[in-house]
């Protein structure tokens, strides 16, 4: 192009400002993200962790890499080794020289900005008498001194400097590139082009990556399978969940290559299976018949039977058991998008909500390692099936966690007998670890002016409050078993005292039932109850007032109507500033929660053979049980530390609905 040129940095000065600014670019995130966190903080939350999570499997394996683990050592020394680099780099630029100045004129003669022609004049006079050759000055400064005299008394150089910046006009624009000369040489051209190539295979492998995993890390091609999967079996069973969950393409090594398949598995796989029993074997359906698919069952059916295997296939399990959640959350999420399209289309079969359950409850059994037929008691330490026999006696009759936590202390200690003193502590405190939920669940119809007023047709906003706190606090068993009402139980009784105690004075439209509120956990026990809406009315009531105002004059019973009206009206004003004031302290909630960024890291979650530490995670829906369907998709909270608030909207339809609630 004409008028430019183009200069490369023959000194090389400007190529270290732009490899300085690239080396911080990478080092300083770099050292945010990478640096090792402090071992000793992680060394006290294992030892915290000790007393109850000492015998998990995860723990163990935590113990092990932390003490033969030289990652974070060589982290830190590569961090280090960029940050020498960066400083060095950094003092090398802060010793260059500047090279490159803007002409000024009168800086030249030493005058202000905006000095008189005779003051510019009489300056370059006293300065040629200073530095003139003849007079034994620097003939190089004069140069400079005369140039800057004939630009600020020439008429033409001064507006030629004033416009362009140089007394001679415009010159030729110049583009400095931030590269040494020696870069762009012909006889270096081969090691420029091998200097890229360096950083395809990074760049490619991303790209590869990114187009097929979805955003949750699962490959694209797992989901579609179980789309597939969900559609062609709405109501799945365990044993067809199972199947489904093994035969992900995680699990193949064609797909994976974390997955493996080792020459032993010919001999090792054949011999679980006769151990395991059925376990549809002689599937001939693909995936399900494929090795990967069978390998992976067979180790998912070996670690729920609590079974050992070999060292060979030990770290083959472990790596199936730790995809698994994921992986059914996946099929979780793929059951909400499918019941989605057939709520919008129709004529569409959703699948059932026994399929998405039994997702949810695959994924405890998982954690677990534990058959869903086996009692909730063997996920305490030292308890064997054989020890069962003491708990169902007739005399405790001991099913579930709920049921050990409510007996008293000296019939816990004598049924328990079988357990010395030092492994009864370690049961005691792994049982006060295990959370216990209440649930309190609010429905409004926010945009009507009776906001407890639900009609057949009205968008129902249901507000949720979880709060959690240890089993051992929420039901108080240091109390020798004289507990409060237990939280699992139902109050039918006081709901039904308090519904015949509480009258409505003011006449309103009967709204339809509210939904009923029930919440789940893992072993099946019930953790909260129905609260329907108490409104009553009464015949015999409005009887016995009307003959009694029968007894009173004309002006006594207008009178009374005049303040009865009065004390309505305040009522009423008083509710609406009360529901007011309520809805802008939910909004004003509900932003604050948008803006936090809450932490998923919980509570580690109590788990004898899953080999990762695994954090409290709860799912909470909506659903329609006589239907058999969802009526909102279920919510993953996972951020519930002692309380969490969720919020859902949904069309009344007249249908009475269950809250459930599931513990990953």
């Amino acid at each position: 192009m004409a008028g430019q040129q183009f200069q490369y940095d023959d000194s090389g000065n400007t190529f270290f400002y732009f490899l300085t600014s690239f080396v911080g670019l990478i080092v300083i995130p770099a050292t945010y993200y990478l640096w090792p966190r402090d071992q000793n903080a992680e060394q006290l939350r294992l030892k915290s962790l000790r007393k109850v999570h000492g015998r998990c499997l995860w723990y163990r394996l935590r113990l092990m890499k932390a003490q033969q683990s030289i990652i974070p050592t060589l982290k830190k020394a590569a961090l280090l080794f960029g940050w020498a680099v960066f400083l060095l780099l950094a003092y090398k630029v802060s010793k260059l020289d500047r090279e490159y100045q803007e002409y000024n004129p009168y800086e030249v003669l030493g005058l202000d900005q905006g000095a008189s022609v005779s003051e510019i004049k009489k300056q370059y006079r006293l300065l040629s008498l200073k530095f003139h050759p003849d007079k034994g000055g620097d003939e190089d400064l004069f140069m400079r001194i005369a140039k800057a005299h004939s630009a600020l008394t020439n008429d033409e150089s001064r507006q030629n400097w004033e416009t362009y910046g140089n007394p001679d006009g415009p010159r030729a624009t110049s583009f400095g590139i931030a590269l040494p000369a020696w870069i762009v040489d012909s006889k270096n051209s081969m090691l420029v082009c091998i200097f890229p190539v360096r950083f395809y295979p990074p760049v490619g492998t991303w790209w590869y990556r990114s187009i097929r995993y979805s955003g949750d890390q699962i490959l694209i091609n797992t989901t579609q399978l179980f789309m597939h999967f969900m559609y062609k079996t709405p109501n799945m069973n365990m044993k067809r969940l199972s199947m489904v969950l093994t035969a992900a393409f995680e699990f193949d090594p064609r797909s994976n290559k974390e997955a493996t398949i080792r020459p032993t598995d010919n001999i090792q796989v054949p011999q679980l299976i006769r151990e395991l029993g059925n376990i549809n074997v002689k599937k001939k359906e693909p995936p399900f018949c494929y090795p990967y698919s069978l390998k992976a069952r067979v180790l998912v059916m070996a670690h729920l039977a609590r079974m050992e295997v070999s060292d060979d296939i030990e770290e083959d399990q472990r790596f199936v058991v730790r995809k698994s959640p994921a992986l059914l959350q996946e099929m979780v999420n793929v059951g909400c998008q499918l019941t989605m399209m057939a709520n919008s289309r129709g004529g569409f079969h959703a699948p059932r909500l026994v399929s998405i359950e039994n997702c949810m409850k695959l994924t405890q059994m998982i954690v677990q390692g534990l058959q869903e037929s086996k009692s909730p008691l063997l996920q305490l330490p030292h308890f064997e099936e054989e020890h069962l026999r003491y708990c169902v006696s007739k005399k405790y009759k001991v099913r579930s966690l709920q049921d050990l936590v409510s007996l008293k202390d000296s019939d816990r200690r004598s049924m328990l007998r079988f357990l010395g003193e030092e492994k009864y502590d370690e049961v005691m405190a792994v049982l006060a670890s295990f959370p216990s939920i209440t649930m309190d669940t609010k429905l409004q119809v926010l945009d009507d002016e009776d906001s407890n007023n639900i009609t057949a047709g009205s968008i129902v906003t249901v507000t949720v409050t979880l709060t959690r706190k240890r089993m051992a606090v929420r039901e108080g068993w240091r109390n020798g078993g004289k507990t409060k009402a237990k939280v699992w139980q139902n109050k039918t009784k006081a709901a039904k005292k308090t519904k015949q105690s509480k009258k409505k004075k003011l006449t309103k439209k009967k709204p339809l039932p509210l939904p009923a509120a029930k919440a789940k956990q893992a072993n099946g026990s019930v953790v909260a109850v129905a609260k329907e809406d108490e409104e009553d009315g009464s015949d015999k009531g409005s009887e016995s007032e009307e003959g009694e105002g029968n007894k009173d004059s004309p002006s006594e019973r207008d009178e009374e109507s005049d303040k009865q009206s009065d004390t309505e009206q305040d009522e009423i004003a008083g509710d609406d500033e009360e529901e007011w004031e309520a809805l802008q302290q939910s909004i004003q909630r509900r932003e604050r929660a948008l803006l936090e960024t809450k932490s998923k890291v919980t509570h580690p979650v109590y788990s004898l053979y899953y080999p990762e530490e695994k954090h409290e995670w709860w799912w909470l829906y909506i659903a329609d049980r006589k239907d058999q369907t969802l009526v909102s998709m279920p919510y993953h909270v996972c951020t519930l530390k002692d309380t969490e608030e969720v919020r859902e909207r949904e069309r009344e339809r007249g249908c009475v609905s269950n809250w459930t609630q599931l513990v990953t």
